[in-house]
């Protein structure tokens, strides 16, 4: 290659490689893993140049284990064993200067158990020893043991890690190795396996051991046992045992005596009726006779005693002999009254069946239009609707309430028998319906649900297609934080020609999150909330809300009292009668007025009713302020017809007192005046996610302050922690659904907070900025 520079000079250049040098890099390092005591073992560690050659150095405990070894003849480890936990390190040497690997921890574990087997058994208990493996320096603490129960197919799943069903687990402190199983059944087999456990870890389990408990005594006597004299003949009638029988019936054995005669024991085998042959013309007052099963394990309890009317035979001969074949007597006067009984009773039963089956398909028909009563010597005809039989079908039950065809459709993948259903106690109670608790039947269990009942008699048609809408929207979610929905019922209503929808969801053990937040404060015995549990129910909504857009639904009514608190302390979002799902676009925008809690929606859904994801990030950061006071209720002192204007002022919620800093920052962005500038759910609960790692372990407090502050203005008495209403003040729990209402109305009678200072400018265009705080709400 050249150019010209004058047109006497001319300057040459060449091409030319150039291989960069430096420290070696790794390509692959040793890695964490668990070994036996005393195993061998091996690791791996591989570098390169440039420049090279590359030698490796292994250390064990950052000491060097032996000379810099080449690194193209070995690069893999080989240990011996270990007997206690240890690290690992290479480090890569060149000319340009060494590089240390990441250090790989080798933790020693217990070698698994050996020889285990059955040491005794009895029909209920079962004793097991084993000999334990090494465990290094690390003494055991404990063995664990775990037994299911056998089966047929139990051969198919002897190679796999786990049977099929939920193991029995115990631990055995050690020493002696060997443990006592009680509480188990008789003659049934059983797989048994054991692990033992260091301060390091447990040791492999030893593969599973088929045992057996032996049989055990019938644990019930005979049924129904009975003795009957025919003429010269007695006949003995007895049912197996309704008990258990612990092992298999090997037959039964008959006992007898009379007044003035020894008992007489006899096995009559598997038979389960025995004729007994009279012989003699004397009689024998008062013979008992009393059965027994047994298996190979003994004798089973004895029947009670049946008394029996025998004559006396002759001097010298037996009461009685055993017949080997029952004979077929011919039948005396008693066997004819039997007879004709049972005749005569079944009869009576099949005319009996056939008129209430007549009956009842009248009634079916015609509701009771014909009655057994006369007046003025005329038969009487009367017509009650809801006296009918009528057994309307689930097409029927959903053409009855008029709703739409695609509701319908949906309806029937989620329908419930109702008479599965069993109501109990209300748990709350609102305008337009209740929630009670309940059980629902199933095949194999009952559960206990929550069952949300809709007072038909004064809803309209389109509040009962919300209600139902509800509950087709719930049966498409499927996330621990959101609410599921088990089924779907109706009921027959006392005022109303067609039935009340019942909505069968859950049952949640601590109820409403903001409930919850307010007794934990104004309760008669208050509990601390530490900020990391605050933390993980915002971050359990912000999952739930997550969940739910992205499946592309609007909420429009996220708050603490919409949100429910199960038996694990986990929040899942619930209550979606006012969500809506979007088909098209990303917002939807509300057609009719319908009662909206205007404390909680975004400024841009006050004004033009249009609703997006982002409005519900608004409704999350109130809830986030609410969680953050313990159930406070929002802007206090504002009228809810004051509300919008309010918010344009640039006015927002107020740091509560001891909220974390970045929290209230999150709160600030959610309630950001664009839209467009508020963070997404999945954002939201990513940082909130982040904040509880870095939370401390929570303590619990020796006691609970709150401490009113006075925040000035107009109103006669001092406001609460963080601008709330005093706790002394504080509204009932039970009525803290009140804030719903129309955002076209404005009712009057709730007192008015004036601010001490005049109205500050429009929101900050900042993000990241929260509001000045003079110019926030007093809450």
């Amino acid at each position: 290659m050249g150019r010209v520079l004058p047109a006497w000079c001319w300057v040459l250049c060449c091409w030319g490689c150039v291989a960069p040098k430096g420290l070696p890099y790794f390509l692959e390092e040793p890695e964490d893993r668990t070994v036996a005591a005393n195993t061998p073992f091996n690791l791996s560690c591989q570098a390169q140049g440039p420049p090279e050659p590359v030698d490796l150095l292994w250390l064990q405990d950052a000491v060097s284990l032996a000379a810099t070894v080449d690194h193209s003849a070995q690069h893999t480890l080989r240990v011996p064993g270990l007997n206690k936990t240890a690290s690992f390190s290479c480090e890569a040497h060149n000319a340009k200067g060494v590089t240390t690997s990441r250090t790989a921890t080798i933790t020693v574990l217990p070698q698994r158990p050996r020889d285990l087997h059955l040491v005794s058994s009895q029909p209920t208990e079962l004793e097991v020893a084993w000999t334990p493996g090494l465990s290094g320096i690390y003494p055991l603490t404990h063995c664990t043991l775990q037994a299911v129960l056998s089966d047929d197919g139990v051969g198919t799943w002897l190679g796999e890690p786990d049977p099929p069903e939920e193991p029995l687990t115990l631990q055995a402190s050690v020493p002696p190795h060997q443990l006592r199983l009680g509480k188990l059944h008789p003659h049934t087999p059983y797989h048994i396996r054991v692990a033992c456990v260091s301060s390091q870890g447990p040791s492999p389990w030893t593969h599973w051991l088929p045992v057996e408990t032996p049989e055990g005594v019938p644990l019930g006597p005979p049924e129904n046992v009975s003795a009957m004299r025919n003429g010269s003949q007695a006949l003995v009638h007895w049912q197996e045992p309704r008990a258990p029988l612990q092992g298999t019936l090997l037959g039964y054995r008959l006992a007898y005596r009379g007044q003035d005669t020894p008992e007489v024991l006899m096995d009559v085998g598997l038979r389960r009726e025995v004729t007994l042959e009279l012989r003699g013309d004397g009689s024998v007052p008062n013979l008992t006779v009393c059965v027994a099963a047994y298996t190979a394990a003994g004798d089973g309890p004895w029947s009670l005693p049946v008394p029996l009317v025998l004559w006396r035979p002759g001097q010298g001969q037996p009461i009685h002999q055993l017949v080997s074949e029952p004979p077929v007597p011919a039948f005396s006067w008693p066997w004819w009254y039997v007879l004709l009984g049972a005749v005569v009773a079944a009869a009576c039963v099949l005319i009996l069946a056939l008129f209430l089956v007549h009956r009842r398909k009248k009634e079916t028909r015609y509701g009771e239009v014909f009655e057994p009563t006369m007046e003025r010597g005329e038969l009487v005809v009367r017509y009650r609707v809801r006296k009918s039989y009528s057994r309307r079908t689930t097409e029927a039950t959903l053409n009855s309430l008029g709703i739409s065809e695609e509701l319908k459709e949906k309806l029937r993948d989620v329908m419930v028998d109702r008479h599965k259903v069993a109501l109990g106690k209300t748990l709350g109670e609102g305008e337009f319906g209740a929630v009670m608790e309940g059980q629902l039947n199933q095949d194999d269990s009952i559960l206990k649900v929550a069952v949300k009942t809709m007072k038909i008699a004064i809803c309209t048609r389109s509040e009962l297609e919300d209600f139902l809408s509800e509950a087709v929207c719930m049966k498409e979610f499927d996330h621990p934080n959101v609410m599921r929905l088990i089924g779907v019922c109706f009921q027959g209503s006392e005022r109303e020609g067609f039935p009340a929808p019942v909505v069968i969801l859950p049952f949640m053990k601590h109820g409403d999150l903001h409930s919850f937040l307010l007794y934990s404060r104004l309760g008669d015995q208050p509990v601390f909330l530490p900020t990391q549990m605050l933390v993980k129910f915002m971050a359990d909504i912000a999952s739930g809300m997550e969940y739910l857009s992205t499946k592309r639904f609007i909420h429009r009514d996220l708050a603490a009292r919409n949100c429910m608190l199960n038996e694990n302390m986990s929040v899942c979002v619930a209550d979606f009668g006012l969500s809506k799902k979007i088909y098209n676009g990303d917002y939807y925008r509300q057609g009719r007025i319908a009662k909206m809690p205007v404390k909680w929606i975004a400024i841009e859904s006050l004004a033009d009713r249009v609703y997006t994801s982002k409005s519900d990030v608004w409704s999350f950061g109130v809830t986030m302020w609410e969680i953050a006071t313990r159930g406070q209720t929002p802007y206090p002192g504002v009228e809810n017809s004051e509300i919008y204007d309010y918010l344009r002022q640039g006015n927002r919620l107020k740091q509560p007192v001891d909220c974390l800093d970045g929290l209230y920052a999150l709160m600030s962005q959610c309630w950001e005046l664009n839209p467009r500038d508020r963070p997404s759910f999945a954002e939201l609960r990513e940082d909130l996610e982040n904040t509880l790692k870095a939370l401390p372990l929570a303590q619990e407090p020796d006691e609970i302050l709150y401490v009113n502050m006075d925040e000035g203005g107009g109103h006669p008495e001092p406001l609460g922690a963080a601008g709330g209403a005093d706790p002394l003040t504080q509204p009932d729990p039970k009525d803290s659904c009140s804030c719903l209402t129309a955002a076209e109305v404005h009712p009057a009678g709730r007192y008015v907070l004036c601010p001490s200072t005049a109205p500050g400018p429009a929101l900050p265009a900042d993000r990241s900025s929260p509001a000045p705080p003079g110019q926030e709400d007093g809450a």
